[in-house]
């Protein structure tokens, strides 16, 4: 409970800070550090959002043209978007945890699955009837959204076509595509908060709290770089004869090198998750000291989803993590909705748990052992 407190208080901290800033200084061309995803283009009378296909270099994926009066002009390759949006659609919960941060909840009227959600302002606001339940993520109730009217959807985007998302693009409705499951590192996700926050006029903000957060994360990372000794990491678990662990550049992968471990595949320049079998998982770390991100939520139960798992050291010595502390019965977790927008607490968890003497006063956000 304590943590917990302080992580909000800290976290209001920062808001109010930034919100004092934004009053001071107006909005500037934004400059991107780390997000390949998207880019933000600022004109006289309109703004240019542009998100990139990830699956085929150079090309766009969708294009956007925010403007604050009807009579601005606009070029016809991209969709017009009126801002500030006051009344939204939401497919996921990063776009909630991104709305979240910029303080603009307010503005959600329809979410799919709002039950998985681990925001609590949204989930009283459905179980009292204020936001509708607009079906699957993958099987949008087109009816239900329709009927809503938002003045514009927030969509995942996909290497393949949602039907769904194509008939709700033939309406008046904007639909508004976020990629940023698909970078490579967790700043470079978090960074994606500047893209939701252009819709609302919230740049200055967006900018203000993702540089505290930059800030954060890279004293954290700055402290595990020169130690002389990095405990070796594993992560997943076997399931139906598959494990899957992250590649090089997948986010984790990169988590795990900015924490201070040594991981096996850090070099590994795939992008996303490595399908493994159990006899090369068992090759590589039977001996490693450390687990994170299991599925289970004790050794007995992960023993009893394969015995297989019981032969590694990390079992055997119980230094096992999985990120389930901040988790409602309905199985949301805040592991996707904070910990998109917190990379730094994140980290801090990784290396209290790596390093416990580099932060002997953190207590796990999202991390929980595994007894």
């Amino acid at each position: 409970m304590k943590s917990a407190y302080m992580l909000c208080a800290f976290f209001m901290f920062i808001l109010v800070a930034c919100k004092q800033n934004t009053q001071e200084t107006a909005a500037a061309t934004q400059q991107l550090a780390y997000a390949q995803g998207f880019t933000i283009q600022e004109h006289t009378s309109y703004k240019e959002l542009t998100v990139w296909n990830p699956w085929a270099k150079g090309k766009v994926y969708a294009r956007y043209y925010l403007v604050t009066s009807d009579t601005v002009t606009t070029p016809t390759d991209g969709t017009r978007v009126h801002i500030p949006l006051r009344n939204v659609a939401l497919s996921s919960a990063t776009h909630i945890a991104f709305v979240n941060q910029i303080s603009q909840l307010s503005s959600v009227r329809g979410v799919c699955s709002p039950q998985l959600v681990y925001d609590e302002h949204i989930r009283h606001a459905y179980n009292t009837g204020e936001i509708a339940d607009l079906g699957d993520a993958l099987q949008l109730n087109l009816e239900a959204t329709l009927h809503l009217n938002p003045e514009a959807f927030f969509a995942v985007g996909y290497n393949s076509t949602d039907h769904t998302i194509s008939q709700l693009q033939k309406t008046n409705i904007p639909v508004i595509h976020t990629i940023e499951w698909m970078e490579n590192s967790l700043l470079a996700r978090a960074e994606w908060i500047k893209f939701i926050a252009a819709f609302y006029e919230q740049d200055s903000l967006a900018n203000c709290l993702f540089n505290q957060v930059e800030t954060n994360y890279r004293h954290l990372s700055q402290l595990t770089q020169s130690l002389p000794h990095k405990p070796t990491i594993m992560s997943g678990g076997n399931f139906r004869g598959t494990w899957y662990m992250p590649s090089g550049k997948n986010y984790m992968g990169q988590l795990f090198q900015d924490a201070g471990a040594h991981y096996h595949y850090a070099h590994n320049q795939q992008s996303g998750s490595l399908p493994l079998t159990i006899e090369e998982v068992m090759a590589h770390f039977a001996n490693a000291d450390v687990w994170v991100g299991s599925s289970a939520n004790s050794l007995d139960e992960l023993a009893r989803m394969d015995n297989k798992h019981t032969l590694f050291k990390a079992f055997r010595e119980k230094k096992i993590y999985n990120f389930n502390k901040r988790i409602t019965p309905q199985g949301a977790n805040d592991f996707w909705e904070l910990g998109l927008t917190r990379p730094d607490l994140l980290l801090a968890d990784l290396i209290s748990i790596l390093h416990p003497d580099l932060l002997p006063r953190h207590t796990g956000v999202f991390t929980t052992q595994l007894q």
